[in-house]
């Protein structure tokens, strides 16, 4: 029996790790283009493709120059390349090199890496040619991160950034050398930035230099930072250039705004930055600044987070870099109408981001991602509903525990437009789930809009079913879908198994219904496209696939009999109309239809649907190989039938038909006809009517041969027109035989 997975939104836990950088695509470049004003209107936010518009360009270390050891493509849970953008990176011993070419010109970079657990060293900087005198520190401390209490979970984020002003202005050509000294260095991805001048003090803002406040960070400014706050409500609390250290954590931060000279030069290290339960009244602005913690371990009942709590309504943040914490923002309270835009999340054990309940027209928009312990960007219905809100205009890349962006319940929710690439375990691009892990949860309601996104390496193989999450996944976890979920204009590229899976990852086949997918394109997809593990149904319109693995369609409703799963063809789909066909193997990336057993029986597991049943005795006890269990129609309503989706045409040549073996079972007879469907529609008549015996001193069996004129077919039906023992057609197992 299938384990439920475990999605680790709740827990957090022991040693943080970083991730690598990952927007790499094709050509293993992306070039960010200068940030724009956001518009006002997030309907008509137009971009040329998926994802935030950040000031930075990625370039892969794997299409770079290097005399070290290109590592991957890995997509096995737990390694540097596996976790790394693009599933490569490049292994460097000390001394070796790798040489990036400029996209465009630089001033700053960053730089992802990894290196063994227990040890650090640091990456010479050369540009062209000339050693800088300045270097990257690299180090493991916030690495290897263990979390027993996730199951399924194994030591992982294991990768980390470290970030540098050149000193200089390199152009676009130049060449920018890494060379590691005094430890091994897996190098994933380098970001180049040209990064503008230092900004200056707001007229009338109260400086927390004036408050005593220690730019060399020696000192401890937690008592500046407060009496700033205080001085400045209503107004603007101004972070000159310089490090500033706090031990302790802010709180009655309200009505303000807090600003730094952009987040290169004003950095505040601090593992707990606001921590405040209350509600204030909000309005409150945290802007161009870095905050950089010290978060090694992830303890779920620490704070150990940029925000923790509530920042009022109509508040805002922005231009944040945020790094070495366990969540970015864990939201609680009154954040109605915040705005969340422009800033870097990196390298959290747990969370970037994750609104749990309480929260009316957030929006969380062109914010970068990478290498976070847990999903990247959640909403959470815990306590009250989510409503209203929205991602937008996203890019994630790596997290490597659970997804890319998950909502967990809430009324008229959209996820639009944003980048997932290179989800790792436990996790999907996006998950649309009605996962509640506490109470009181409020499940998905109202519109669930899905739109414009782009999924790059997205899903992963999840140890506890030892099979697979899609790049996207509607899940009826703890309570069957019943919102609306549109799912428009999706792009999946090189899944590494499936493209889309509908689920009730808590193995109690609570139904996926109000589904819509229109007008998709999946390219390199490594098993099916559509991946259909519990009853419900979809419709699927315009949705192109091309490369796929395996097969098109894996139907097999989990537990087996729970009910079925129904495809509807909305028109204009190509690429994908092949079925799995055994519903007890899960199909291998790449490897096609196994060649089936000829002996097997090809009812089991299979959807089955009924004219009518009573009480538990549905259809589906009909095909779970279980011949303790039985199908009981409508009582005193003959005729009754019994449908059997074999999930493609199969030349059937037997079929045997039982009833529960125990003597209390008397002897009866059953009339009935089999009929036969290529398309579900129209029937033709396989065997005529007629009345069998089941005795169980012959062990309550009866078998019906097929003639072997009969063509192929996918769709069997059992007429029962009488039964001399019940008044209800009854079957503990319709089974279907090639031979």
């Amino acid at each position: 029996m299938r384990t439920s997975y475990t999605d680790t939104a709740l827990r957090r836990g022991r040693r943080a790790v970083p991730l690598a950088a990952a927007l790499g695509l094709a050509a293993g470049l992306l070039t960010a283009l200068a940030p724009a004003a956001q518009a006002a209107d997030d309907s008509s936010r137009a971009r040329a493709a998926a994802g935030a518009t950040v000031p930075f360009t990625s370039v892969e270390a794997e299409s770079a120059t290097s005399n070290g050891t290109r590592i991957g493509p890995d997509y096995t849970q737990g390694t540097v390349a596996s976790e790394s953008s693009g599933r490569q990176a490049v292994r460097l011993a000390a001394g070796q090199h790798v040489e990036f070419t400029l996209p465009k010109a630089a001033n700053a970079l960053n730089v992802a890496y990894s290196v063994p657990d227990g040890q650090s060293g640091s990456l010479a900087v050369y540009v062209n040619g000339v050693k800088l005198d300045k270097s990257l520190a690299v180090t493991s401390k916030y690495s290897y991160v263990d979390t027993p209490w996730i199951q399924g979970s194994k030591t992982h984020h294991l990768l980390d950034d470290a970030r540098l002003l050149l000193g200089r202005n390199a152009a676009a050509g130049d060449k920018v050398r890494l060379e590691a000294t005094g430890s091994q260095v897996t190098v994933d991805v380098a970001d180049f930035e040209q990064v503008a001048a230092a900004g200056a003090k707001p007229a009338g803002a109260v400086s927390v230099t004036d408050k005593g406040a220690d730019p060399s960070g020696q000192g401890d400014s937690t008592q500046a930072f407060r009496e700033a706050i205080t001085a400045a409500k209503g107004g603007t609390v101004w972070i000159p250039p310089g490090e500033f250290k706090l031990t302790q954590s802010l709180s009655n931060v309200d009505n303000v705004q807090i600003k730094g000279a952009g987040h290169w030069y004003s950095v505040v290290r601090s593992s707990r930055f606001i921590d405040q339960s209350s509600a204030p009244t909000g309005k409150v602005g945290l802007h161009d600044f870095a905050v950089i913690g010290e978060v090694t371990e992830r303890v779920d009942s620490n704070p150990d987070n940029f925000v923790n709590g509530s920042l009022g309504p109509n508040s805002a943040v922005s231009g944040m870099w945020l790094q070495h914490l366990k969540v970015g923002m864990w939201l609680m309270g009154n954040n109605d109408n915040l705005v969340v835009e422009n800033n870097r999340f990196l390298d959290m054990t747990a969370d970037g981001l994750n609104l749990n309940g309480t929260a009316r027209g957030v929006r969380v928009r062109d914010n970068f991602l990478r290498n976070t312990g847990d999903d990247a960007l959640a909403m959470w219905s815990l306590n009250t509903t989510n409503s209203d809100s929205a991602f937008i205009g996203n890019t994630v890349s790596q997290p490597n525990l659970a997804n890319g962006i998950a909502i967990y319940g809430g009324r008229d929710i959209t996820v639009k437009d944003n980048l997932i690439l290179d989800t790792n375990a436990l996790g999907s691009g996006i998950a649309i789930s009605n996962q509640k892990f506490l109470d009181p949860f409020f499940p998905l309601s109202g519109t669930i809009t899905v739109s414009g996104n782009t999924l790059v390496r997205s899903g992963a193989m999840n140890p506890n079913w030892n099979h697979p999450m899609g790049a996207l996944r509607v899940d009826a976890y703890d309570s069957a879908i019943e919102a609306t979920v549109d799912i428009t204009d999706t792009t999946i590229t090189d899944s590494p198994w499936s493209a889309y899976e509908f689920v009730s990852g808590g193995g109690t086949g609570k139904a996926v219904r109000n589904v819509t997918v229109d007008r998709s394109t999946v390219d390199k997809v490594g098993t099916v496209v559509v991946q259909a593990e519990t009853p419900g149904a979809v419709r699927m319109a315009d949705v192109k696939a091309t490369s796929v693995g395996a097969a098109g369609i894996y139907n097999c409703p989990y537990p087996s009999g729970s009910g079925t799963f129904s495809l509807t063809d909305g028109g204009g789909n190509s690429g994908w109309d092949s079925v799995w066909g055994d519903c007890s193997t899960w199909p291998q990336p790449g490897g096609g239809n196994p060649d089936p057993d000829p002996k097997r029986n090809l009812a089991k597991g299979r959807p089955a649907t009924a004219t009518g049943s009573t009480d538990v005795y549905t259809p589906g006890k009909a095909v779970d190989g279980d011949a303790a269990t039985y199908w009981e129609s409508t009582n005193n309503a003959f005729p009754q039938s019994i449908t059997v989706d074999l999930g493609k045409a199969e030349p059937v040549r037997k079929l045997v038909l039982k009833l529960p073996p125990p003597a209390a079972w008397e002897p009866r007879t059953q009339t009935l006809s089999l009929q036969g469907s290529t398309d579900g529609s129209g029937y033709t008549t396989l065997i005529p009517s007629k009345g069998y015996r089941f005795d169980p001193a012959t062990g309550n069996t009866v078998t019906l041969d097929v003639p072997a004129s009969t063509p192929n077919v996918r769709h069997l039906r059992v007429h029962v027109t009488a039964n001399t023992g019940w008044p209800a057609a009854q079957f503990s197992e319709v089974e279907a035989y090639l031979s």
